[in-house]
């Protein structure tokens, strides 16, 4: 790998003036984009075949915060850390509060977990059981009481409820006890907290689940009020959806709440952001920009990765991610909206598309590496990385059983 310097990055900066103009103010753009990362992220991860074990993972939540701050150090924009209850539990969670910032970062999210329980084998919220239902509704009212405590602003929900069998479940009943419950915890938030409100296509539910898709996700938060939102995780989708219509749609709708930045090919493989499909990513993108130049557009969106790290080195995979993020969101940034909304309102398709692709086919890591260097920031991240000698540092630190993410 070669390390970038001013002196290479001038003639490519220029170049990149020339043709699109507006660099200031993209760069910051780029510079005030900020990607959350996920703790369970961290930890020794595999599938239900098994856990892969690597040296030098978190022993635990604490441990979890150093990685994140590293991650933090070498790209600058991953200042935020999302948790998982019970997985990240704590006796203090002031203390771990104080702990995240002293490594340079601040907790996040807060995502209660009510599918691992065996109580939950029926379902959680859903359940016909009116004692497990309230099991897990007291778990996510507890889980607001963390957020309050540690200053998150985001309480982020999955389940996993459903049924694997026709006549299993009676789906509106099931939708009655699903709304009942979210009512009950929407009315706990305070009033600077936001509720996002994830979906999923399938699994482990086969057959169907409470909340399939993001339909039936903004029909539950139009009824729940303002501050309840969609969570977009681009893995949870049949196979060729157009995500970056269902992201304009919502964002239209003020309906956006944020994402679990990830990427799939064939299901939620939860694989490396752009890793199989960048232009999806771009195009993704591509919608967020645009409704960032749009002042009646909202600017309250927030951006989570989610991912399963089972064979790639975690802190350098995290590292690639957040880039990968960068990347997408940087050829958006440089797309010429008025020459776009131009050929569209003419009904020229051709210029249309070729708008788009001159954006994405742009190398912009000479900007990327431009914004890095001004905000005091090495301009290659994974590289610097390589060359601190963390990895080596925490592997000799951290003797003992890693953290795991179950069913990670």
């Amino acid at each position: 790998m070669r390390r970038t310097g001013p002196k290479t990055l001038a003639p490519a900066l220029e170049a990149l003036e020339q043709r699109f103009g507006r660099l200031d103010a993209i760069k910051k753009r780029i510079a005030n984009h900020h990607i959350e990362t996920p703790s369970w992220a961290y930890g020794d991860s595999g599938t239900r075949f098994g856990v892969f074990k690597q040296a030098g993972v978190p022993r635990n939540t604490f441990e979890k915060m150093e990685d994140a701050g590293a991650v933090h150090k070498f790209t600058g924009v991953a200042s935020s850390v999302a948790i998982h209850i019970p997985w990240d539990k704590v006796d203090d969670f002031s203390a771990l509060s104080e702990y995240a910032q002293e490594q340079g970062v601040r907790i996040g999210a807060i995502n209660p977990n009510v599918f691992q329980d065996q109580a939950y084998k029926l379902g959680s919220l859903t359940n016909e059981d009116p004692s497990i239902r309230q099991k897990a509704l007291d778990h996510i009212l507890d889980c607001i009481e963390i957020g309050k405590t540690v200053d998150s602003k985001l309480l982020s929900l999955w389940f996993a409820d459903g049924t694997n069998y026709p006549g299993q479940g009676d789906f509106r009943r099931r939708k009655q006890y699903l709304l009942e419950n979210l009512t009950t915890v929407y009315k706990a938030l305070p009033a600077d907290m936001r509720m996002l409100l994830e979906y999923k296509f399938f699994e482990p539910a086969w057959y169907h689940t409470d909340l399939a898709d993001w339909g039936m996700s903004y029909a539950f938060c139009r009824h729940l009020g303002e501050q309840a939102q969609v969570l977009v995780d681009l893995g949870h989708h049949p196979l060729a959806t157009n995500i970056e219509h269902i992201v304009a749609f919502l964002i239209d709708e003020g309906k956006l709440g944020g994402f679990h930045l990830n990427d799939k090919k064939y299901a939620d493989d939860d694989v490396s952001v752009a890793s199989f499909n960048p232009y999806q990513m771009f195009l993704i993108y591509n919608e967020l920009a645009a409704a960032e130049d749009d002042p009646a557009a909202q600017d309250n969106i927030a951006y989570m990765i989610d991912q399963s790290h089972n064979i790639k080195p975690k802190i350098e995979e995290m590292i690639q991610s957040v880039v990968a993020c960068q990347v997408q969101y940087a050829k958006a940034l440089l797309v010429d909206r008025a020459a776009l909304t131009e050929a569209q309102k003419n009904g020229d398709v051709v210029r249309a598309e070729e708008i788009l692709k001159e954006a994405y086919q742009t190398d912009v890591s000479p900007l990327l590496a431009q914004v890095r260097m001004e905000m005091g920031v090495d301009p290659d991240p994974i590289i610097a990385f390589r060359e601190s000698g963390y990895s080596e540092k925490v592997a000799r630190e951290r003797q003992g059983e890693g953290a795991v993410t179950p069913g990670g």
